[in-house]
């Protein structure tokens, strides 16, 4: 079986790509994979470290304000659907898998003039504009949310979930927290703002550090590393602090993830698959810089079920972070309750069923 997939843009589009890609790769170990991204985005970094051949084509997204720059944008993709023909014909795979982002409409759509079936995959509770335009040409729509089915033709939608919870599902606890100078055995919350960190999340753990004091529970908080050097002057602080670490950036993000009582941050879809996928309570913050707000109604989905808590960016101090923190890390009882919650919201079972669906369109 030959398998191309695109996506970029978005960790939150890669890695449900990735994800894919590999849980085939232990069902078809002679299978051959192509990823189709830009030279640009994350994926041109993330792709080529999992060792899945890679190839770009040359497009941007279009400004959803009246701009002369979309008439460059309309000129790349139309030469962009040329450059992935190309491709396509070249690999000549079986099934064409899109996860979102610019990059995967040039490609999915050249694949549907060339006959290749395709699936499309959207992550969100509200669908992204690539991926409705897509939804008139592909075979099938996998989605995450059941929210999601309203933006597409019903007859092409099946709920899988995303693959990247059941990726992480089998992750181990173990005594990563060490690592940080934290104690394994204390309740934890992980704070963190995304890849690239947050600006208001950060403002308000800076607020908050002289409220954690003496707190029976710790933190680790990954500022981002563009944010990281605003702690210089609080240091003295948590030196002080000894409940409290503060790291640009963590690596190994799972295996810290299952190790944490609470999650705080922003409300991707990755990361509420990676959440529910380890059962863990959350309080989530929508990032209000996203097309449509998906991030509040993706947050909103388990708050509705007491799998998390939500602080809107616009009400987050350090006084409102810790408050809501103390409502979680001081009640046991809740955080079992919704950690219970969490878990029956997520989709364990996601690759599995998104792999049921490649394999009926390649029959």
């Amino acid at each position: 079986m030959k398998v191309l997939v695109s996506g970029g843009g978005t960790g939150g589009h890669i890695y449900p790509a990735i994800s894919i890609v590999n849980y085939m790769k232990e069902k078809y170990p002679d299978a051959e994979f192509l990823y189709i991204g830009t030279e640009k985005g994350l994926e041109s970094r993330l792709v080529p470290e999992q060792g899945i051949p890679f190839e770009t084509i040359s497009i941007q997204g279009f400004k959803r304000s009246i701009s002369l720059d979309n008439f460059k944008t309309m000129y790349l993709f139309l030469s962009s659907i040329k450059s992935a023909k190309k491709l396509i014909k070249d690999f000549q795979p079986d099934v064409v898998i899109g996860t979102g982002g610019y990059v995967c409409g040039s490609v999915v759509y050249a694949a549907n003039k060339l006959g290749v079936p395709t699936i499309i995959h959207e992550q969100n509770s509200v669908a992204g504009m690539t991926n409705k335009f897509l939804s008139k040409y592909v075979n099938k729509i996998g989605i995450c949310f059941p929210d999601a089915a309203d933006y597409f033709p019903s007859e092409k939608v099946v709920l899988v979930g995303n693959p990247r919870g059941q990726e992480v599902a089998g992750v181990k606890p173990s005594n990563i927290l060490m690592n940080f100078d934290l104690d394994p055995d204390k309740p934890t919350a992980i704070i963190f703002g995304g890849s690239r960190g947050a600006q208001t999340i950060n403002n308000a753990m800076k607020e908050a550090l002289p409220l954690l004091e003496d707190k029976p529970y710790q933190i680790l908080y990954a500022s981002g590393s563009i944010y990281f050097d605003e702690f210089d002057e609080y240091q003295e602080q948590l030196d002080t602090l000894k409940n409290v670490k503060v790291v640009p950036y963590i690596d190994n993000m799972i295996q810290v993830l299952v190790n944490g009582d609470v999650v705080v941050g922003r409300a991707g879809a990755t990361s509420i698959a990676e959440i529910t996928a380890l059962g863990l309570p959350s309080i989530l913050i929508p990032s209000p810089n996203v097309t449509n707000d998906h991030q509040t109604k993706n947050a909103k989905s388990l708050v509705d079920q007491g799998a998390a808590l939500m602080i809107k960016d616009t009400a987050l101090t350090g006084e409102s972070l810790v408050t809501t923190l103390d409502q979680v890390m001081l009640n046991q009882g809740l955080r079992e309750k919704m950690a219970k919650a969490s878990k029956q919201e997520g989709i364990p079972d996601a690759t599995d069923r998104m792999y049921q669906v490649i394999q009926d369109l390649t029959k």
